[in-house]
């Protein structure tokens, strides 16, 4: 399979910890970190101890990793730092900007290879054997015994530890660890380490296998002869002096069990055979008598209370001066002993004079302070003796639980009497000594040389945390009887760090290179509490098995110890429903997933699984199920999309568990000519290994040839079918297992299964095959070797036609629909304890279909390359290439084929596609389907309805293509493309069309966005994702729809784009125009309006390139010029209402823009604007740019009043009478535009009471009246700008003229620039001085040293609202501002209105203040009914890139230290809104949210604005 390069992204958040998750990566993938929304902005630094190129791996040694802006500027969105992972072992990396506040691990896979050849062996593909070591015999009869590995078709042999065992004969209790077991030498020969690796070198290269081996670095043998030399490296009672009352406890129990054996306590009626429960409760109450009352364990808790008082005394009498006295109610606690001797604890002196001898002045009363303190020791001395009282409790209960276990229940190993050799209890500790009486053990505590070799013994405690150490201070383990013991080894002391036990990490360290240098890879055996820095090898297979039902444990021991592999087991399940979920969990995708990108989020893993059908120190699955079960279950194991395996004797039949420690016969050796009746040998007829053979070869073939598909299938209670598929051939192979979890011959099994279907073409069966009886004698266990069932083999058969099948037989072929080839199969003999496999394919059709589609698919990615196939057939439209197609879209067609909501298609007469049983989707274009994909397609989710739907029919499919159909020129060959490539989609089994359909609209909606930023400025095209992202709001917000939404433009003008009508077929303008906000403003008169279109289209349509668009708008509206205002609502030209006094300025803003950005921009002014009125109130035309623009400034400057035209309900239901008066003037002192009244609302804030039941109909919520803050600042850059272009020659006005009192007045541009310049802070800064002499209304003053949000307001106390808007004016006319005050402004800004997305709208310490809109809200709250508060506090989007760009503007000002704040808070900002981008299905960001970001359901989804200004905000970064 072609497989490009493989990158994976993983976020870094604040403070996220991710030690507990697991990421598994593959050898040549690149990991990329990319900074979090909570991270952007900041000075991050990424540690990391996987080693730089040429460097050896040290777990200690981290460096930094160096960071890469692609983009090279604007927002961190791209910045990343990588590593190229080459490297195998398990690494850690960390973060922080000044201090460490988060990190993880990675571990990246080995690379095993095998032969000589160095073939690498996929982890899918390894079949691995476990091997008891002991039971192999001499080294040189190895190989024929190996041999039966190799001959059943494993490809690893699983070794348990090589060394000298201990006394017990344990697998796992090793003597030394350096010194190979003596067995293996025969006789005269003296075989070593080297002959070993020889062994395992042979079998690599010649028989293609690998071998593994067990360490163990928790124990070693109790007869180890190196602990006696160095007792420090166990846990002994003079390095553990806290272990002394366990100790004492289990010696105690020693002495009390031997009393049993010896019949002392016959008469009291517990003889040493117990038998019943009588006996076990005796045994409670002598547990109790004789032991834990005797041996007075609490007084190693308690203080020694005389000592104690006497030494209080003196302290009271020497009249120490006290201390402050203490707060809060300090109490006196137990300062443990740390030898741990009897009554030998204290108590902090200083504390108890504090608490008990503030008052003493005199004998009397330091009596009465001592006798206080007495009484408050005796308690805390009961306390000690509750605390050990309850620890015995839970001793006596688990030594009568295990004893109950081993000696009186059925399936216990059934001890029998308590003897000296099987004691009560199992000893806890060492005791290297002659047997003495219990007083005399008791001085051994006393000298170190001999305390230091009584030993605690290891083993393991159920249900306990396997992270913690049992054995280290803080745990009662011992003293408690908690511990399942391991009477044979001695749990060893690492400590933390070699410097702790140096010899001991000396000794391990030599081990494992020995181990490591022979062996391809190692088992951790008991890794529970391993010392987890000691493992990390970065260049072997690690195996490991844990027990911590817990994914997220499981997760440490993979991190922290490198572990490629977790050992699972089929024997943990119930039933054949369980194993076969087992199948589905531990590996592979579902059948018919997408293909996911080359490049994408790094999620966590689940740990790669080694999955057994048994493992060798686990119960016999022939005792615990059937002898006929073997194969079914063995053939589900194998068909895990994982490594699998098994236990030398599960193949052979052998019906008793191997005992890693009383097991000492040999396995049998490998004899092709063997009968059933030879014990020492075995061959393909014993057993199930034919069977295994088969399934092991199929096994690899799997993994090796990419069948990552998975699906289990429940045929019935005991039948489970499992799936293997391959994406690209899109063969299968389906496993059919009959289990036999009960015998056959005592359960009665279901007679007849259902038929079973199978999609495709059934190519082969590879197998058949059951356990059947033999003529031969039973079983006998041999004493020489290791033997099985002689009586039970497999029948099989392999690679046969469906016809010659003796299980089953081919019922009827059926096709459903006309792609889906399905055929029957009726089960006639699949008895239990059977098996069979069958290859499928797709039918000859739906394969030919299949290679003709991923020849298209290709074009997009060349993974689909493979199994690709050459239509001979194919259509002229198909051998055009997709990306030459869509390069000959405009993005006004870009804006059909990617977006248009659901209003834009009914305008056209259609509509989004709607999933009946889900919803419709946000767009009509690739888009809508983009967002819903990209949804589900990472989780492979393909229960979706959107699935289910293409699964279903071609509805969707016809959907798409008819869609781009309908339409003319470019669009319809686009549209012809998909028809074509969808013939062959719908052709191919439906399973496979949703990641088909996928892949193509992926596909293509990529072409699509590349088409897009081809048409764009060098600010998009070399701008970061979120530049590309907010670039393509352009395309999704300006379009044409089916009746033009602008008046037309001079016939004079040049490249006007035109149509042909089709009811009239006569030519007529398309040019784009810009919706305000989709859904709710996206047709009709609703889409457009003047005061959207020009506080966006500098950063939707200038930024982006989009010039001659831009003009278009900027003529059009030029010509809608009426009372020297431009329209808010332009209602198709017929519907204007001219009732804003903003627009205007925003339009003028726009061409100021216009011309310093677009090369030759000032042309735009020679160009001719048509009146759309010329009959009403014009006697010319087309009137030039710079005319309208000077018409605009004449008007304000004579005063502009008047009425709007059809007043009324008419026009609007809501506005009382007044508030159709429009009046916009300029303030000859100030040289500040003001007007408006309080009925009317003239700005952006623009809501008008709709209520009754409130009473606010009719009543603006936010009039606004007066010198509106942000129309001053548009003014003044109007005009500054006129003034600049006139000096230039540019403009051929210097001022404007009108008439006063019948006289022809003058005011230059000039004067009237200085005027504002010169009144602005004086009328609108709000001093901190409170007798400043501007200040009018000192009394309204609510925040100090803020821009008030108007001037001369009908209502003065709406002066002095704290609103984003004066930082509107910063950015357009930063020169008004005084820098230090507007940087003060600006913190106040921050502080009260910046919230998570945008800003607040109103103060949120105003009384009228409301964070949440509900425009569907109607009671009795004025402030709040019918959504009065639309502009009283909702965080709107756009004002937040004005603040952003003034508070840049001004940190420049303030010096750097203040410009890097402010470019993280502008970053952190932006990933804000990138992360709110990306997860939106309309791909954009919103009109507004609710207080602290909350989703507005009330808002637009998607606003012009709110993109346009963060794109400009980018711009200026």
């Amino acid at each position: 399979m072609v497989r490009g390069k493989q990158t994976r992204v993983l976020l870094l958040n604040d403070m996220e910890r991710l030690e507990c998750t697991l990421f598994r990566l593959e050898q040549g993938f690149e990991l990329q970190f990319h900074l979090g929304p909570t991270l952007q902005g900041k000075s991050v630094h990424v540690h990391t101890n996987y080693p730089a190129p040429g460097k050896k791996f040290v777990s200690s040694s981290f460096r930094q990793l160096e960071w890469v802006n692609p983009s090279g500027r604007e927002d961190d969105s791209d910045k990343y730092c990588k590593l190229d992972l080459e490297i195998a072992g398990s690494y850690q990396y960390y973060f922080g900007h000044e201090e460490r506040t988060g990190g993880g691990f990675i571990v990246v896979d080995p690379v095993l290879r095998i032969g000589h050849e160095r073939k690498i062996l996929p982890l899918d593909c390894i079949t691995v054997q476990t091997y008891l070591a002991k039971c192999l015999g001499p080294l040189d009869e190895w190989l024929d015994r190996l041999r039966v590995a190799k001959e059943t078709g494993y490809n690893m042999i699983h070794f348990t530890p090589l060394q000298k065992l201990g006394a017990s004969r344990s697998c796992y209790s090793i003597a030394d660890q350096l010194e190979l077991n003596p067995d293996f030498s025969p006789p005269g020969k003296n075989i070593t380490w080297m002959d070993v690796g020889n062994l395992t070198e042979k079998i690599k290269k010649e028989w293609n296998m690998l071998c593994i081996t067990d360490v163990v670095y928790n124990h070693t043998a109790a007869n180890s002869k190196w602990i006696r030399h160095h007792p420090e490296c166990g846990y002994n009672l003079v390095n553990s002096p806290y272990l002394k009352p366990a100790w004492l406890l289990d010696r105690a129990l020693w002495h009390f069990s031997c009393a049993i054996a010896d019949g002392k306590y016959s008469d009291s009626g517990l003889p040493p055979f117990i038998e019943n429960d009588k006996c076990i409760t005796i045994l409670r109450g002598l547990l109790w008598t004789e032991v834990f009352s005797q041996l007075k364990l609490w007084e190693f808790l308690q203080v020694n209370v005389e000592k104690a008082v006497e030494q209080f005394r003196k302290v009271l009498q020497a009249g120490e001066p006290a201390r402050p006295e203490l707060e809060g109610k300090p109490k006196l606690k137990v300062i443990q002993d740390s030898q741990y001797r009897r009554l030998s604890n204290t108590v902090d002196m200083q504390l108890a004079l504090e608490i008990f001898g503030r008052h003493t002045n005199g004998p009397k009363s330091i009596q009465e302070c001592c006798d206080w303190f007495k009484k408050s020791l005796e308690e805390l001395n009961v306390e000690c003796y509750k605390e050990m009282h309850s620890h015995h409790e839970k001793a006596i209960n688990c030594i009568v639980g295990t004893f109950f276990y081993e000696r009186l229940v059925a399936h216990g190993p059934q001890l029998g009497p308590v003897t000296r050799t099987n004691p009560l209890v199992t000893r806890y500790f060492t005791f290297p000594f002659e047997d003495m009486a219990m007083e005399q053990e008791n001085q051994l505590i006393q000298n170190p040389n001999d305390a230091c070799h009584l030993l605690a013994h290891n083993g393991w405690v159920m249900g306990d945390d396997p992270l913690k150490n049992f054995a280290e201070p803080g745990s009662n383990v011992y003293l408690r009887r908690e511990l399942v013991c391991w009477g044979d080894s001695v749990k060893l002391r690492y400590g933390v760090n070699p410097e702790d036990c140096p010899y001991l990490w000396a000794h391990m360290k030599k081990y494992t290179e020995i181990t490591a240098k022979h062996f391809s890879g190692v088992r951790l055996d008991n890794c529970h509490s391993t010392p987890l820095h000691e493992l990390i090898k970065p260049d072997l297979y690690v195996v490991a098995e844990v027990f911590t039902g817990s994914e997220e444990l499981d997760n440490i021991f993979m991190t922290r110890l490198g572990i490629t592999s977790l050992i699972r087991e089929a024997m943990s399940a119930g039933d054949s429903h369980e194993e076969g979920r087992l199948v589905y969990h531990f590996g592979g995708e579902p059948v018919g997933s997408f293909v996911q990108p080359n490049l994408r989020p790094l999620v966590p893993s689940i740990a790669h699984a080694m999955f057994l059908d048994v493992t060798h120190d686990n119960k016999c699955p022939i005792q615990v199920r059937s002898v006929f079960d073997a194969l079914p279950s063995t053939a589900i194991v194998s068909m895990a999309c994982c490594a699998s395996g098994s236990t030398r004797g599960y193949d052979e039949l052998v019906p008793h568990q191997i005992s890693v420690v009383k097991e000492e016969r040999l396995y049998p050796k490998w004899n092709p000519d063997a009968l059933p009746s030879s014990v020492g040998e075995v061959n393909l007829q014993t057993g199930i290994m034919s069977g295994k053979l088969a399934l092991n070869k199929l096994h690899q073939e799997l993994a090796e040839k990419g069948f990552t598909q998975v699906y289990v299938d429940q045929l019935d209670a005991d039948t489970v079918a499992v799936t293997r598929h391959c994406p690209s051939t899109h063969q299968s192979v389906v496993t059919v297992s009959r289990t036999a979890f009960k015998n056959p011959k005592t359960h009665q099994y279901r007679e007849h299964l259902d038929p079973m279907y199978i999609p495709g073409k059934i190519e082969e069966v590879i197998l058949e095959a059951r356990t059947v009886e033999r003529n031969a004698e039973s079983y006998v266990k041999d004493e020489r070797f290791i033997n099985g069932m002689p009586n039970y083999m497999v029948e099989i058969r392999e690679h046969i036609q469906l016809e010659d099948s003796e299980i089953i037989k081919q019922g009827d072929a059926t096709t459903k629909g006309r792609s889906e080839f399905v055929e029957e199969i009726v089960f006639e003999k699949l008895t239990p304890g059977s098996v069979i496999a069958f290859r499928v394919s797709l039918d000859p059709n739906s394969q030919k279909k299949v290679g003709y589609l991923r020849t298209q698919l290709s074009q997009f990615n060349r993974l689909y390359k493979s199994a690709s196939l050459t239509d001979s057939n194919v259509p002229g439209i198909l051998k055009i290439a997709l990306d030459f197609l869509m390069s000959k879209l405009t993005l006004a067609e870009l804006n059909v084929l990617l977006f248009r909501c659901d209003a834009e298609e009914q305008e056209d007469g259609g509509g989004c596609y709607n999933i009946p049983s889900w919803m419709p989707l946000k767009y009509g274009g690739l888009q809508g389907f983009v967002s819903v994909l990209s949804e589900f397609r990472p989780k492979n989710d393909l229960g979706h309805s959107f699935c289910d739907n293409l699964r279903q029919g071609d509805w969707m499919i016809d959907y798409v293509s008819s869609r781009l159909m309908n339409k003319g020129g470019a669009l319809r060959e686009v549209g012809k493309w998909f028809s074509a490539v969808f013939t062959y989609l719908k052709h191919i089994p439906r399973y496979l069309v949703p990641c088909y359909f996928d892949a193509i609209i992926v596909g293509a909606y990529a072409t699509a966005v590349d088409a897009v930023f081809n048409q764009m400025s060098s600010f998009v095209q070399n701008g970061s994702t979120l530049v590309k992202q907010l670039a393509l709001g352009s395309v999704q917000m300006c379009g044409v729809g089916r009746v033009p939404t602008l008046p037309p433009l001079s016939p004079e003008l040049e490249d006007v784009p035109v149509r042909l009508n089709s009811v009239t077929k006569q030519e007529e303008q398309c040019c784009v125009s810009l919706a305000a906000g989709l859904p709710h403003f996206s047709t009709g008169i609703f889409r457009c309006w003047g005061r959207d279109t020009f506080i966006a289209l500098r950063g939707l349509m200038l930024l982006t390139g989009r010039y001659l668009e831009a003009r278009n708008i900027i003529l059009a509206f030029a010509g809608t010029m009426r009372h020297g205002l431009i329209p808010n609502l332009l209602g198709q030209g017929v519907a204007a209402r001219y009732n804003c006094r903003d627009a205007v300025w925003w339009w003028l803003q726009c061409i100021q823009d216009y011309c310093n950005i677009v090369p030759n921009g000032t042309d735009i002014l020679m160009c001719p604007a048509v009146n759309i009125f010329v009959h009403e109130l014009y006697q010319v035309h087309d009137q030039p740019l710079y005319v309208v623009i000077q018409e605009a400034m004449q008007c304000h400057m004579q005063g502009i009043e008047f009425r709007e035209r059809n007043a009324g309900p008419q026009i609007d239901h809501n506005m009382r009478d007044e508030g159709f008066n429009v009046e916009a003037k300029v303030n000859p002192e100030t040289g500040f535009v003001y007007g408006g009244n309080r009925f009317n609302c003239g700005t952006w804030m623009d809501k008008m009471g709709e209520s009754d039941t409130a009473h606010n109909r009719g009543v603006p919520a936010t009039p606004r009246d007066g010198s509106a803050v942000e129309v001053v600042g548009l003014s003044k850059s109007a005009v500054r700008w006129l003034m600049t272009m006139n000096e230039n020659g540019n403009f051929p006005y210097s001022s404007v003229t009108i008439h006063r009192d019948g006289t022809e007045q003058s005011v230059s541009y000039k004067e009237w620039n200085q005027r504002i310049q010169e009144n602005f802070e004086r009328f609108f800064y709000v001093s901190e001085d409170a007798s400043d002499p501007n200040e009018q209304h000192p009394d309204l003053v609510h925040k100090k040293c803020i821009y008030k949000d108007s001037y001369g307001a009908s209502s003065p106390w709406c002066d002095y609202q704290l609103r984003p808007n004066f930082t509107i004016a910063m950015v357009v006319a930063p020169e008004l501002f005084t820098v230090q005050r507007a940087w003060k402004a600006l913190e106040i800004v921050e502080k009260k209105l910046l919230g998570p997305l945008g800003m607040k709208t109103l103060d949120p310490d105003d009384l009228v203040y409301c964070g949440v809109y509900d425009n569907a809200l109607d009671n009795d709250n004025y402030n709040c009914a019918k959504g009065f508060n639309y502009h009283q506090g909702p965080e709107w989007l756009w004002p937040v890139g004005y603040f952003l760009r003034a508070k840049l503007y001004f940190a420049k000002k303030m010096g750097q230290e203040k410009y890097n704040e402010s470019v993280y808070l502008v970053k952190n900002v932006l990933s804000r809104l990138y992360t709110r981008l990306e997860r939106s299905p309309w791909k954009c960001l919103p009109e507004l949210t609710n207080e602290n970001g909350q989703y507005c359901p009330f808002s637009c989804e998607t606003q012009a604005w709110s993109i346009a200004t963060v794109l400009e905000t980018l711009y200026d970064l």
